[in-house]
């Protein structure tokens, strides 16, 4: 099973945006947010923001290495 982790971690006086993918590559926001669920919702966005990643999740090749 392929997993994509959002998550969001403190940094400064806020919250850091981060997505996981299943390769262990990760993209964070350059932003804080003031809350963890304004962080998760950017993390979110950002996802949706790459659908080239999101479809390469359904490629045979891709389930094969996890």
């Amino acid at each position: 099973m392929l997993a994509i982790q959002l998550s969001a971690t403190p940094k400064g006086n806020g919250y850091q945006a981060t997505v996981t993918f299943p390769d262990g590559v990760s993209i964070s926001s350059a932003e804080t947010y003031p809350t963890i669920a304004e962080a998760m919702t950017a993390a979110a966005l950002k996802l949706l923001g790459m659908p080239q990643r999101l479809e390469a999740l359904d490629r045979p090749e891709a389930s094969a290495t996890s």
